[in-house]
């Protein structure tokens, strides 16, 4: 899994894009579609297809984004996409028809297997997730019940039978605490500038910054202080992080502000294109977008800037 994840157009540069997945060209997109409408029919299951997802007869809907992402990001190209499309619709498909997991789990099994996710605000519905807690603006924590091939986002109505809500979120906090972590590398540069980051399949390796404590420890053996660490989740596969003790946090935050908008495009499972100061498990948001949209800013409140000046005179 790479670090930056936006890659190459397909097609040649001036190939007119798809309007729904500019990542793809016209004909791809439609050689996509026509892939994800056949995988449909070898299932024996006829679908309507539309621009970001198709219908069956009888009204479900299978959002087309993750998967057209998952192409996209794919290092083999096109030759791989009816295999990766029918897998996914495979899954999809046994996932739908299988009897739900909260009525066949006993109770202890559901705890044992939840887990939370952080979410950003783009196709997070909050009408069903009253209890989600909010960790800066966009960003939410749900908890999730992992199952062997698919993570379902428990409701108001699922949690409910399960235990009280604050037992339930330190259970999938435990549960989380003891994933391995799948891969660590580390980014540097010429100024001194350095980030770790944190990568994996699991859909919770982004969720991990709810215990960067423990991330942090086991992964680089630091310690963090009460300045702090500077965080990033791009999409749920990337945690990166960058402990702060002096003015390398500078850089490091010029970077990660980089990283973070790169590897945001174009995933499956987005999460958030900036950059955050971590505090005592607080967020706060320090990268944004310019006002015309093109190109990132840093912005910074009283209390990081009275850290950087801090740390500037200690430097000297």
């Amino acid at each position: 899994m790479g670090l930056f994840r936006r890659g190459p157009k397909r097609d040649r540069q001036d190939a007119p894009r798809d309007a729904e997945f500019p990542y793809f060209s016209v004909d791809e997109g439609s050689r996509f579609r026509a892939q994800v409408r056949e995988a449909f029919a070898e299932q024996g299951l006829e679908v309507t297809v539309f621009a970001d997802a198709v219908s069956d007869s009888a009204g479900r809907q299978f959002g087309l984004a993750n998967l057209a992402a998952v192409l996209h990001n794919d290092d083999r190209g096109p030759r791989s996409w009816p295999e990766l499309v029918r897998r996914h619709v495979g899954m999809v498909l046994r996932t739908m028809d299988a009897p739900s997991a909260l009525d066949t789990l006993s109770t202890e099994q559901i705890r044992a297997q939840l887990y939370p996710r952080v979410l950003g605000s783009d196709g997070f519905d909050p009408r069903n997730f009253h209890y989600a807690r909010t960790l800066a603006p966009g960003l939410h924590e749900i908890i999730a019940l992992d199952l062997p091939e698919s993570v379902m986002m428990l409701t108001d109505e699922a949690l409910e039978p399960l235990g009280d809500l604050r037992y339930l979120r330190e259970q999938s906090l435990y549960n989380l605490r003891g994933l391995p972590i799948e891969a660590h590398e580390t980014v540097k540069g010429d100024d001194g500038m350095r980030f770790e980051v944190i990568l994996g399949d699991s859909f919770y390796t982004a969720s991990r910054v709810l215990a960067l404590e423990s991330v942090v420890r086991e992964s680089t053996g630091d310690t963090l202080t009460s300045d702090g660490a500077l965080v990033a989740m791009p999409f749920r596969h990337q945690l990166a992080f960058h402990v702060i003790h002096d003015t390398r946090v500078i850089p490091a935050l010029n970077a990660m502000a980089s990283f973070a908008a790169s590897g945001y495009t174009d995933t499956p499972g987005a999460i958030s294109p900036y950059v955050y100061w971590w505090r005592n498990g607080e967020l706060t948001q320090l990268s944004d977008s310019e006002e015309d949209g093109d190109g990132l800013r840093i912005v910074v409140g009283d209390e990081f800037r009275a850290l950087l000046e801090r740390l500037v005179a200690d430097d000297d």
